[in-house]
């Protein structure tokens, strides 16, 4: 059986071309998740070695590439092709040479940063800590004082300690493997190598779903949003959800369009695998994944079986998935209850509603005359109504979340600082179509918003007629689902650009939507209307599209973001010595070095908490403890500092040394406009000995 299908004929090279992007970026997606689970495994019991690791890896690879290919494939004009490999690799060179240096876990892609170190180092994913390295388990006893800092959770007993890292497994591991092919520097490359494939991926997929002459075109639009471009800079997990999400849509709609025997069942398994293994590298991977219920309900109610392959693949990863998580991942699984709860609360809901109308449909059931005649123009206007409605929030709601939560207290800095209403619970979240706006103007959310509704009014015209559902249905409504879950609660802090992170799938989506819009309308007003007009109207919906993309990158082109950061943590490390244990003593320190010292350093590190801090005196007497343990250990207990010498100086630090005094740049933190600019962040460390 051929492994290539197309609906016209082709030449051997088309279909070798089609069929190689496709392996290519259906294995590297399918290697993220084996790598993922293979992490779990490993880390989990201590024994994430490199001599293991790396030949696993290439084992895996091979696998990956094995089962992938045996996936039909749509041949591809060679010319599409090459502009695909062209813009993807383009794409990958520009943010490699442009990546950012976030190394201290100000951000989520420093933690990540650092929880691959840590993986990489001590070769487990929950590291033990030896109580005789601080001072004894009478030091972690000491009311104040903690082995945790952000990202990182200090779990066990004092007695028996150990770090959690926040997040899930994935990232991390991918991400140390960078780190020991060429240390942190390596590491930061790696995002930019899976964002490209990401892209080339996003345009295999416009090309599946009928447009493969303007797929080149929706993976330069891809390319050139900065949300995408911003997380592919820095270890963040968006880039390898990025190619999971697309390659398991893509798999889904190969399946769709085939059925399910021999190699197309192959693609059901492989498209659910995918979808529900995204969870490995983001937790909220949930959501796509029981966006899928629906999506297989559709299908089998007229009477297809490859959904049950989708849904087996989808449930397996999904479940190793959430154990994995709740093994290695527990205390970070706590912190978001309030939003997994009902998350999962949904999919519950969508899998028993999914149950009755397939009992009903079984016993019979079927819609009225009157409602089946309606019910494609009537989904259609919904699509525009509830578009309407998500962009109209700002006329009729403040969203707010409790002033209490730690988040409402960095809003209520923010605004303090920008010169707004202080209002510190409120969340923003009712402005999340004009942070599209942002990206990619207003003329594309239109054109995107229009399209989806003709899609959706399409595929239930389908429905309703009793012919087979377009191929592109799945993606359609999956894509669709997570757009308004996010645009209706982003769940992030929202300071911008660091909440575009948020964007990184619905962007995209209105990317593609738009590109389907120009392509649709050139194919269809060139058989009514002369070829100038069909052109016309392409170029004018791509760049309505374009324009503002380009123009609202254009700033950020060539930013390097905290650049510079590597060489400070590289120079606070040297001016430790053996056997000295470092005690992060004012906030800005706690806040971010604990972690870099201990994982980078090489050496035992320990924070003080807030409640301490605001208490001197105790905090003095705190400190002259911990510095006797230490020393009676023959180690020596090193106090540092990155907000000034006031600490230090209360403290009778001696040989008090500034080991930095630098600037880097970073992202502005702004609330109601976009950002076009950096800003700098000052990196000033000081250290001294405690004990005088």
């Amino acid at each position: 059986m051929s492994t290539v299908h197309d609906d016209l004929p082709a030449t051997r090279l088309e279909r070798g071309a089609g069929q190689w992007l496709q392996t290519f970026v259906l294995g590297a997606a399918t290697w993220v998740v084996v790598m993922s689970l293979l992490a779990v495994l490993l880390a989990g019991f201590g024994a994430w070695f490199p001599w293991l690791v790396f030949p696993l890896a290439l084992v895996a690879a091979g696998a990956s590439g094995w089962w992938a290919h045996g996936i039909p494939a749509r041949s591809l004009p060679v010319w599409t092709a090459a502009l695909l490999a062209a813009v993807s690799i383009g794409a990958g060179i520009w943010t490699a040479a442009t990546h950012s240096e976030q190394v201290l876990p100000r951000r989520d892609s420093a933690s990540y940063l650092q929880s691959a170190i840590s993986m990489a180092e001590t070769h487990r994913r929950v590291v033990p800590v030896e109580t005789s390295e601080v001072g004894g388990a009478e030091v972690l006893a000491l009311e104040g004082i903690t082995l945790a800092s952000p990202a990182f959770y200090q779990v066990g007993t004092d007695d028996d300690p150990s770090l959690q890292p926040q997040f899930v497994i994935g990232p991390g591991a991918i991400w140390s493997l960078g780190v020991w092919a060429g240390g942190p520097a390596g590491a930061m490359l790696l995002p930019a190598l899976m964002s490209a494939i990401g892209i080339l991926g996003i345009g295999l997929l416009t090309a599946r779903v009928g447009a493969p002459r303007w797929s080149p075109l929706a993976a330069a639009g891809v390319a050139l949003l900065f949300p995408v471009l911003h997380t592919a800079r820095s270890t963040y997990s968006e880039p390898l959800a990025l190619v999971t999400l697309g390659a398991g849509l893509m798999a889904l709609t190969v399946a769709a369009r085939q059925g399910a025997r021999g190699e197309v069942g192959r693609a059901a398994l492989l498209a659910g695998v995918l979808i529900g293994g995204t969870a490995f590298v983001r937790i909220d991977g949930l959501r796509e994944t029981i966006l899928l219920i629906p999506v297989a309900a559709l299908a089998l109610a007229q009477g297809q079986r490859w959904p049950r392959a989708t849904l087996v693949g989808a449930g397996i990863s999904t479940v190793l998935a959430g154990l994995a998580a709740a093994w290695l991942s527990g205390q970070y699984l706590g912190t978001i209850a309030a939003s997994l709860v009902p998350l999962l609360g949904v999919g519950v809901l969508m899998g028993l509603l999914t149950a009755g109308l397939m009992w009903w449909q079984r016993r019979g059931g079927v819609l009225p005359v009157g409602v089946s005649r309606r019910l494609p123009d009537t989904l259609g206007l919904a699509v525009v109504a509830v578009g309407l409605f998500l962009a109209s929030r700002p006329l009729w709601q403040t969203v707010r979340q409790s002033p209490d939560d730690p988040g409402a207290r960095v809003v209520a800095g923010l605004q303090l600082r920008q010169g707004l209403e202080v209002d510190g619970g409120r969340t923003y979240a009712e402005q999340t179509v004009a942070w599209l706006s942002w990206w990619v103007g207003i003329p594309a959310l239109v054109i995107a918003l229009v399209a989806l509704a003709w899609a959706i009014r399409t595929a239930a015209s389908r429905w309703t007629e009793g012919e087979v559902l377009p191929a592109w249905t799945g993606p359609l409504l999956v894509a669709a689902g997570s757009t308004v879950f996010t645009l209706w609660r982003p769940g992030i802090t929202p300071d911008h650009p660091w909440a575009e992170r948020r964007l990184v799938i619905v962007l995209p989506f209105v990317i593609v939507l738009c590109v389907m819009a120009a392509a649709y309308a050139v194919r269809h007003l060139s058989r009514r209307a002369p070829v100038a007009v069909a052109v016309a109207a392409g170029v004018a919906l791509v760049g309505a599209t374009f324009v503002p993309t380009v123009m609202a990158t254009w700033p950020h082109r060539s930013e390097r973001v905290e650049l510079g950061e590597l060489a400070v943590v590289e120079r606070v490390c040297a001016s430790l010595e053996d056997g000295d244990v470092v005690l992060s003593v004012d906030s800005r320190a706690a806040n971010e070095w604990p972690q870099v010292v201990r994982g980078q350093c090489g050496h035992p590190a320990l924070s003080t908490t807030r409640t301490l801090r605001q208490n001197p005196p105790r905090l003095a007497s705190t400190v002259a403890t911990i510095d006797e343990a230490v020393a009676a250990g023959g180690g020596r207990l090193v106090l540092l500092a990155a907000e000034g010498t006031e600490e230090l100086d209360a403290l009778g630090a001696t040989d008090v040394r500034q080991v930095s005094d630098v600037f880097v740049a970073e992202d502005d933190r702004l609330l109601e406009r976009r950002p076009d600019a950096l800003v700098p962040l000052s990196l000033e460390i000081w250290t001294g000995v405690a004990g005088g």
